[in-house]
């Protein structure tokens, strides 16, 4: 039976491809994508259209959707016309039509980046702790917005139960993004004298952790970690890789010169998650959603070259 009608957006990504897939177990579920929307169960119902646009309404005007999943901000760090409009205003836009049309429940994926690594974060950083992330990376300023945009609705808006999981790195075998792209190198470049503790988590806990958001009476701002934290360089031998260690000068040169001719994937921002701290405190999504992973840290980590479930 049903659970009522779930609004998925960022749908036609790989994430948000496997949480319609986990979603349809037990919700009629509605994907949402500009792009397009493919290897989706037959019996969803399927939108290509932007949430900015007018007749994104008429979803909810001629359905009752019960809950929204946001997942559909742009994270191309090499377009960055319209993706901070795309991003802030799309997700306001989505937020009024919840309060308009009585949606239930609201689940936003942000990211535990927003906090930003830096040499003067602590272990482990909560839910309270300054969002820092938005000093070093451009692509980081837009979740910082967008995150402060939900938590506004949060308080605005205290009849829509809202939400906001920020996951640290996730990784897997369908999961393209800078931190799997980088653990793939076959001889990462590490920066000489750093080795920064790493969160990581397996894309199939984090369709968990999503699942557990729509089926809670819970609302609020959610830590969602893995199983434990690992020097990065412990990261690096589990996965046979040989790093090469470069002083951090020329390995800047080095990934912006490769950056800017196309060469590289790896934004020269994210040069700073090689180099410093960056460990959340998971205690409440514990506690409040019950969510603990299921994947331990080595199968975790091993998931970057691992076949798809």
């Amino acid at each position: 039976m049903s659970a009522g009608t779930v609004l998925i957006t960022g749908a036609g990504g790989n994430l948000g491809r496997l949480v319609v897939q986990h979603a349809h177990r037990s919700f009629d579920v509605i994907a949402v994508d500009r792009r397009p929307l493919t290897g989706l169960p037959k019996d969803v119902e399927a939108h290509d259209v932007d949430v900015r646009w007018r007749p994104f309404e008429d979803v909810f005007r001629t359905r009752r959707v019960d809950c929204v999943v946001h997942m559909g901000l742009r994270h191309n760090p090499r377009s960055q016309i319209d993706r901070y409009r795309s991003n802030v205003v799309g997700t306001q836009r989505l937020l009024e039509l919840a309060a308009r049309y009585d949606v239930k429940r609201f689940v936003m994926l942000s990211s535990a980046n927003i906090y930003g690594p830096d040499p003067d974060n602590s272990h482990f950083l909560t839910e309270d702790s300054p969002l820092l992330g938005a000093e070093h990376h451009a692509d980081i300023r837009d979740l910082v917005a967008v995150d402060a945009t939900v938590q506004g609705f949060f308080y605005r808006q205290p009849e829509v139960a809202t939400v906001l999981l920020r996951p640290v790195h996730i990784v897997g075998p369908r999961v393209r993004n800078a931190p799997s792209n980088y653990l793939r190198l076959p001889r990462p470049w590490t920066i000489l004298g750093f080795d920064p503790m790493v969160q990581l988590i397996h894309e199939a806990d984090v369709v968990r952790a999503i699942l557990l958001a729509l089926r809670s009476d819970r609302s609020g701002v959610f830590n969602v970690v893995g199983p434990g934290e690992a020097p990065l360089s412990r990261i690096l031998r589990v996965l046979g890789r040989r790093p090469r260690p470069i002083p951090m000068p020329l390995v800047l040169g080095l990934v912006s010169g490769a950056w800017r001719a196309g060469l590289s994937s790896f934004p020269p921002p994210e040069l700073r998650h090689v180099q410093f701290n960056c460990v959340v405190d998971g205690t409440a999504a514990k506690e409040k959603l019950g969510f603990e992973p299921q994947r331990d840290l080595i199968e975790t980590i091993r998931s970057v070259d691992g076949p798809p479930d």
